[in-house]
């Protein structure tokens, strides 16, 4: 199933060229309370929901995908995790270029861990990436992103996936320079989920999805999700080992090479096997 919220917060399905409005199947989902510690409300009962989606869309109300605005599809997140630098030429790339890259960004993410990107950076594909230090580089980086479905602690390897809700294309977007990755990584927009989520039941193998990053209709960054350091499983295990993992946190699994620079004007084109694709576009903050 591919979720999403959509146009002015509406829960959306998308079958083919189709969403379809299923804002009613809310209803099914528990009554939130106050203070909330159970992580966001849809993926936390992300089962619930399925069953109540499938009784509202017979008669949902459809709209062309290109004719609606597409949100994050998290809403609320209560952490984004950041895995640097887990590709190889990735790895090589930043070595190759430390006036972009810095010093403290060599090596790979098995001696840089990871880091944590802001909730509030988060933004869906039909919003613009919106560039607030033009005096500095930014630069565009794909990511397969994967949602967690259940509180996870100390999770092992072999378990891992059961605590996945789903999977999205993610842009890592990034302010080049030498202050930590956090502060760097969490302006406003600089993190993109999208264009939906794709349950985790409908993909087979997330360690075997061919990734593509276009910039003004030129391929930028082409790689395969196979080529990680780190896999995804073992991502998973590693970050529940630091952090209790809530429903609706975001895993950002790692970009691969030919990270480059955008500005205002341009297009972002990514696209992730079975996913799907989506276009960004980029400009000055007003």
């Amino acid at each position: 199933m591919k979720i999403c919220w959509f146009n002015n917060d509406l829960l959306g399905v998308v079958e083919q060229d189709r969403v379809y409005d299923v804002s009613v199947a809310l209803q099914a989902l528990p009554a939130p309370s106050y203070p909330n510690r159970s992580g966001d409300l849809v993926m936390a009962h992300l089962d619930l929901l399925r069953d109540a989606i499938q009784q509202a869309l017979p008669t949902a109300e459809s709209y062309a995908v290109d004719s609606v605005q597409f949100l994050s599809p998290v809403a609320n997140p209560g952490k984004i995790i950041g895995v640097p630098v887990n590709y190889q030429k990735h790895v090589e790339e930043a070595a190759a270029d430390l006036a972009t890259f810095t010093q403290r960004e060599t090596g790979s993410v098995l001696e840089q861990g990871f880091f944590l990107k802001a909730a509030s950076s988060l933004i869906g594909c039909s919003q613009t990436i919106n560039i607030s230090m033009p005096e500095r580089l930014t630069h565009h980086e794909i990511e397969l992103g994967l949602v967690i479905g259940k509180t996870a602690k100390n999770v092992t390897e072999e378990e891992a996936f059961s605590y996945v809700a789903g999977y999205a294309i993610a842009l890592d977007m990034t302010v080049r320079g030498a202050e930590d990755r956090s502060l760097r990584k969490s302006l406003d927009t600089y993190s993109v989920l999208g264009p939906w989520l794709v349950t985790a039941d409908e993909i087979a193998n997330p360690q075997q999805l061919d990734l593509r990053l276009q910039v003004n209709g030129q391929d930028r960054q082409v790689a395969n999700t196979a080529e990680m350091i780190v896999y995804i499983a073992e991502q998973i295990a590693w970050a529940s080992k630091f952090y209790t993992l809530e429903p609706g946190d975001i895993i950002m699994t790692g970009t691969c090479e030919g990270v480059g620079p955008v500005v205002a004007g341009d297009v972002i084109r990514a696209e992730i096997e079975a996913i799907g694709t989506m276009e960004v576009r980029v400009l000055n903050e007003v």
